[in-house]
């Protein structure tokens, strides 16, 4: 693993019964990259992403965070390596039963890191930085927008101050003013905390206006890992599919217009 390396998998096989997902799958992500993972339905983006904080292990290879493997370690020791990184969940996944504040809330008293105070101080904090106003805390998830949703699942994936973030669709099912606003937050708030981010998207507006860095998920492993600009140019059937599409050529030129 590089010294600059958050996140290494190294020859990763996955496998379902007789099905293989992956097999020696590399990729390695530098601190302070925004990497978009692409590829077709089935390929196992959200499985990969399952690996890297784990919640599955794959039968073969290595995942290695922050230069330790995951799995490494003593039970403090592999606890105080998993507070280094942050998820938020496709569906938000908020607890139906909490409010937003005690959502927010929730890993702070699970791993008791933190006195009372010092917790309605972090909630606050975290609320602010995803701009919900005070009178949200006391909403339930039910009572909550889409956008509203994802935000509250933001700032439970901040709370305890990660270096990796890791975003699972994160604008899926918002509309696009709401996804527009989201992702300027995501990028306001990975150049604000210095953060690594590492995000499974099919949204090529998304992938566009985030994306130091492309990994494209087919034939079970890796095939290109680039930049916007280069991964457009790969000669391969699922990135002719992916960009060449009319949603993909509106958000290209938005992107080229953007950075001319």
């Amino acid at each position: 693993m590089s010294e600059a390396a958050v996140v290494s998998l190294t020859g990763i096989g996955t496998r379902f019964g007789p099905t293989v997902i992956h097999e020696g799958l590399d990729l390695e992500v530098a601190r302070g990259e925004m990497v978009s993972l692409v590829g077709g339905s089935g390929s196992g983006k959200t499985t990969l992403l399952r690996h890297i904080i784990g919640l599955t292990r794959p039968y073969a290879g290595q995942v290695e965070l922050f230069g330790e493997p995951l799995f490494s370690g003593s039970a403090t020791v592999q606890r105080d390596r998993r507070r280094r990184f942050g998820v938020l969940f496709q569906q938000g996944a908020l607890c139906s039963a909490l409010n937003v504040a005690e959502n927010i809330a929730f890993p702070l008293r699970e791993l008791r890191v933190a006195s009372p105070a010092e917790v309605d101080t972090l909630v606050a904090q975290k609320m602010a930085m995803v701009e919900l106003e005070p009178h949200h805390a006391v909403l339930m998830p039910a009572e909550l927008s889409g956008g509203m949703v994802k935000r509250v699942a933001l700032a439970r994936a901040l709370v305890l101050e990660p270096e990796l973030l890791l975003l699972d669709e994160p604008t899926a099912g918002l509309d696009p003013d709401r996804s527009a606003s989201f992702v300027a937050l995501i990028r306001e708030l990975h150049k604000r905390l210095s953060l690594t981010v590492m995000l499974v998207t099919h949204d090529v507006d998304t992938l566009a206006a985030l994306s130091t860095k492309i990994a494209v998920l087919a034939e079970r492993r890796i095939v290109s890992y680039a930049s916007l600009e280069e991964t457009v140019t790969f000669d391969h059937p699922f990135v002719e599919r992916f960009f060449g599409g009319e949603q993909g050529r509106r958000a290209l030129a938005r992107h080229h217009g953007e950075h001319r």
